[in-house]
Parts: C-alpha cells; structure tokens; sequence
C-alpha cells in the first residue's frame, strides 16, 4: 500500500493569510462599532475583544460559502456576532450550576452607575435581560438598524422585534457585580520587576514552560522557547523592541524609540498589565496584558496590542494616557 501522502497545507498556508489579512483590513471601518456593540452584549472588555475575534474567525470562514452578494457588510457581521452570543447564552443556560451565576455587571440604572462606566450604550443596558431582548434594544436604540433588519439578524419578525423591545426596555435590575477572575498579583508584580530588569532568566522561571502567550488577533504561541525567539518571540519582542518594529509609520507619531517598562494595575477587581512608551506627550500606554496564573506561574499571557478598542476602553476607565497601535501587523 502506498504511504498516505501529507496534505497539501504548508502549500496554501501563505494564500489563506494574505486573504485573512485582506479581510482583516476591510472590516475596520466597522471595527469600532463592532467592539461597541459586543462590549454592550457582554459587559467587559475582555469578552468582547474575544466575541469581536470570534464574529470576524466565523465571518471569515463563512464567505467561503456564500454565493450572493453581501449587501450589507456592516449589518452582516452585527448579525455574525449577535448570532455567536446567542448560542453562547443558549448552551450557558442549559449547563447546570452547583451555584447560582452572579449578577451582570451592568444590572443597574444609569443614575446609579459611575460616570466611567456610563461612557458608551454598555452602562444603559439592563444585564438580566434575555438575549433576545438584549440584542433588540441595542440594534435598534444604540445602533440604529431597523426593525426588519434586526428581525432578520434574530430570524424572526418585526413584530417580534418589537415586542422584545418593549419588554427590554421596560425591565430594571439591581447593582450588583461579578465577582472578578482570580490572578496572583504577587506574580504580576514579579513580572514587572524581572521585565524592567530585562532579566530574561527570572521571567522564564516565571513561565510555566507549557504557558501560551497569544496577541489578540494574530497569533498563539505554545511554549516558553516560542515567546523569546529573537525574531518572532512576542516576549523578546516586546522585552527589546520600541514600536517602530511592530507598528505602520502612521502610528508612530510622538514615539521616542524607548522600549517598554510596565507595571501592574487592577482592572474591575483583576491585576492586569499595563506596557507603558516614551512618548513626545510624556510616557503613554501601548498595550494592555491579561494574565491566568496557577500555583505561583503564569500559565497564559494575553496582548492587546492589536486591539485598539480594548486599550482605550480600559484605559479610559483607568485614567492613563495612551495610544493604539493599529488592528494588525504592518509587515509581511
């Protein structure tokens, strides 16, 4: 029997990411709102940088298949991400729980919340509404599609739109909040402090040598060795590299060429990292990291560097200074 031949993967593995890249860049002009709307869906930055991903991943992949003409784009990835967090909600809810979920962040009325939590259609949004509900009153009061193009991003009918708008818009909840992600601050600190150092031997003790270190929309790497390759390590990248080596000319603007320093900050209750750059207005915030730790390691790490949204809105919420670096990498 003759061997079964590999397939053909490495051969349209440039072709699928130069198109990916096409795609990515495309769809920003609609990537604000996009964020927008999905950072009202779930209520935190995270979760809606990784819906945004998600929605962009499904609609990518989904053009392959389609035979007629996108009339919309805008309104066509709306209903992508809508669709993505309604079977999200859909299997959340039938998964059984040993305890009750905590309230939603945003379960409050707009006089009761914090000026900086009010700053987009997020703050207005009642958090126990149904996803159905959620999704009308943002479509149609935030975002202003129609009645029938809502209707046929939620595969129903105007009427029932309607209804479910009147039911949302009706609803009050209480203020309570979810309690946040468990991270060992300890560790964060450690970090900042061998990264400052640029003491590449203390941050790989760290590092739990099977840790992932992914940049938000681009790449995943496994492994520790992977993060501190010279060439296309994130870690090494961002340990030794200013911004002109990841970031296009037209974002370079008031950089002085200086390399990262950081430092832990708490985010809604959870420590997280903030990269911080010289820059001609004084030293600005370039990049937002998210970390899991386990027994004293880090065992993920998460970049934001390409996620422009994702950095203003925390930065904003945390009052720091601070530029974005585009949706992708320039290069290649």
């Amino acid at each position: 029997m003759a061997p079964r031949s590999e397939p053909p993967v490495n051969h349209i593995a440039a072709d699928v990411q130069s198109a990916w890249h096409r795609f990515v860049e495309a769809c920003e002009g609609v990537r604000p709102d996009l964020y927008r709307y999905c950072r009202s869906l779930t209520r935190n930055a995270w979760d809606a940088e990784d819906l945004v991903q998600d929605a962009l991943s499904r609609a990518f992949v989904t053009l392959a298949g389609l035979f007629q003409q996108i009339e919309s784009p805008r309104a066509w990835l709306f209903r992508v991400a809508t669709n993505l967090w309604i079977d999200k909600q859909r299997r959340r809810s039938e998964e059984p729980l040993d305890e009750p979920e905590p309230a939603d962040r945003w379960s409050r009325t707009l006089d009761s919340v914090d000026p900086a939590e009010v700053r987009d259609a997020g703050a207005m949004l009642i958090g126990r509404l149904s996803p159905q509900e959620r999704t009308a009153v943002l479509l149609k009061d935030v975002f202003a599609f129609t009645l029938e193009e809502i209707a046929v991003m939620l595969a129903t009918t105007p009427q029932a739109v309607k209804a479910a708008l009147h039911r949302g818009r009706g609803k009050l909840a209480d203020n309570d909040r979810p309690a946040p992600r468990p991270v060992d601050r300890s560790v964060l600190d450690a970090f900042c402090a061998a990264f400052n150092a640029r003491d590449v031997d203390r941050l790989t003790q760290l590092l739990l040598e099977s840790a992932t270190a992914e940049i938000v929309g681009l790449a995943t790497e496994y492994g520790v060795p992977k993060m501190l390759k010279p060439d296309t390590g994130s870690l090494h990248h961002s340990l030794f590299s200013p911004i002109s080596h990841a970031v296009a000319p037209e974002w370079r603007d008031g950089d002085q060429g200086a390399r990262a320093t950081v430092e832990v900050a708490v985010h809604d209750g959870e420590p997280i990292v903030l990269a911080w750059y010289d820059d001609a207005i004084g030293p600005v915030v370039r990049d937002v990291v998210r970390f899991e730790t386990k027994d004293g390691r880090i065992t993920s790490i998460r970049y934001h560097f390409f996620s422009p949204d994702v950095i203003r809105d925390v930065c904003s919420d945390l009052g720091r200074d601070h530029r974005v670096n585009g949706y992708h990498w320039p290069f290649g």
